[in-house]
């Protein structure tokens, strides 16, 4: 398959941890594949160079997902470059600015993580949704949210993280309802506890957690099983599935008693 006939798609937040694994697996399955991150680093290049090795193309666009006003901007650098775009992934978030008591939670910290978290990741839907909608293909389109099981399980310390991905649970249900005439498919992904630099400092308590139980599959989860998953949703396998959220989490938002 030629670069120009390959799907195109842009990954929020893909120079690390989920976001870099389901680059990965976009491109190693044919995909063309523009990244996002808030500052370039050397690993940039090599995500790039990786990419590359699997015969399609990688770009790096430097953004800030929050930064609403060059929503515009950031899709058509990705057009001009890849011819197109197929597949958006809504992977860039932030966790909260600071555990601690409800009680005392900050509006600064709320309106960052909300900024980021939903604010921006809306806007940059109803972006691309808007262009998709005025640009048919001939690939199957696709928008797909990385959320949290922290969408339905409340954690008090960190109530404007929660917040946020509840809130995406929505924005899924309802970009579904109005993409469905046009067969562009919307989904929720919610990772359970996986293994990467936002939840690195808490990697001790859950390793003792997980030990205990709290993980039925009684492990941390990749970024890789994320990856893996999504797939379906980008190629089109899963499409008559819009609206769908699906649960990565190794059974730990199962009711138990």
């Amino acid at each position: 398959m030629n670069n120009k006939a390959r799907p195109v798609a842009l990954v929020t937040g893909g120079r690390q941890g989920i976001g870099l694994a389901i680059v990965n697996e976009l491109a190693s399955n044919g995909f063309n594949v523009a990244f996002t991150a808030r500052e370039k680093t050397d690993d940039c290049a090599q995500i790039i160079a990786q990419c590359e090795k699997y015969g399609v193309k990688a770009l790096y666009i430097p953004s800030d997902l929050s930064a609403v006003e060059e929503h515009a901007v950031l899709l058509d650098e990705v057009i001009s470059w890849g011819g197109g775009l197929d597949c958006l992934v809504n992977n860039a978030g932030i966790g909260t600015l600071h555990r601690g008591d409800l009680l005392d939670l900050s509006p600064e910290s709320f309106d960052t993580v909300m900024a980021v978290n939903l604010r921006g990741s809306f806007f940059l839907t109803q972006c691309v949704a808007r262009w998709m909608c005025d640009n048919p293909s001939e690939h199957y389109r696709s928008i797909i949210s990385i959320s949290s099981v922290s969408a339905l399980m409340t954690s008090a310390d960190r109530a404007d993280y929660c917040m946020s991905k509840a809130a995406l649970a929505m924005m899924t249900n309802a970009f579904a309802l109005r993409l469905a005439q046009d067969n562009i498919g919307v989904f929720e992904l919610r990772p359970g506890i996986i293994k990467t630099a936002m939840t690195a400092k808490v990697s001790g308590k859950y390793d003792k957690r997980i030990s205990e139980g709290l993980v039925p599959a009684k492990r941390w989860g990749e970024p890789e099983d994320i990856a893996r998953a999504l797939l379906p949703f980008a190629s089109g396998a899963m499409a008559f599935a819009t609206g769908s959220t699906l649960q990565l989490d190794g059974g730990l938002s199962i009711n138990r008693f």
